[in-house]
């Protein structure tokens, strides 16, 4: 049985407290909704912030909502440009990682961990789950058959949730490695 999933790119980005956000943007600032993201819920925000290494700095847009620990995902290509050293976690696993400086428009926060490049990933509802065979926390294989760049992305971890959508999120250093294009049709391989 084939196991196609939604491979989608997911652009470094910034999760941030409600404490978080008003420093940075202001007392009782709330998330402007921009666009919808495939996860229920979740949605890429109006506001945008830099994030700021020993080396340099760029530009990240704020995903909502907020959230209870503020986490910084970059590819491994963007952390070693701003000189941060981005360990390979799930979201949301931040104890031990490396922190950075954010700035918004009204003020900055220095954060002592919560550096990480995503571990790339599948989002499943149990029912996605049973149809596909898989458990939460099991790796897997996904081929992607882009022309010309087609690969096999081993090491991908099922991320079970009755609240998730079904859909692959991989960086841009991955998609660039596989000629993604911003979205795709993958194979669950095993």
């Amino acid at each position: 049985m084939e196991k196609p999933v939604l491979v989608e790119v997911s652009a470094r980005h910034v999760h941030v407290t409600q404490e978080a956000l008003e420093i940075l943007y202001g007392k009782g600032h709330e998330l402007t909704p921009k666009k919808d993201l495939s996860q229920p819920g979740q949605f890429l925000s109006e506001e945008k912030v830099t994030v700021v290494g020993p080396k340099s700095q760029l530009k990240a847009s704020i995903l909502g909502p907020v959230r209870k620990a503020n986490q910084v995902e970059l590819s491994l290509t963007d952390a070693r440009t701003i000189g941060v050293a981005a360990l390979v976690r799930e979201s949301g696993d931040i104890a031990g990682t490396n922190g950075c400086k954010i700035v918004g428009p009204c003020g900055e926060i220095d954060i002592t961990e919560g550096v990480i490049a995503a571990k790339r990933h599948i989002h499943l509802t149990p029912a996605d789950a049973e149809k596909y065979g898989v458990q939460d926390k099991q790796i897997v294989s996904v081929k992607i058959p882009t022309d010309g760049r087609a690969l096999v992305f081993d090491d991908v971890v099922c991320r079970v949730n009755e609240n998730f959508a079904l859909a692959m999120h991989i960086d841009t250093d991955e998609a660039n490695a596989a000629a993604v294009p911003g979205s795709c049709t993958g194979l669950i391989l095993d």
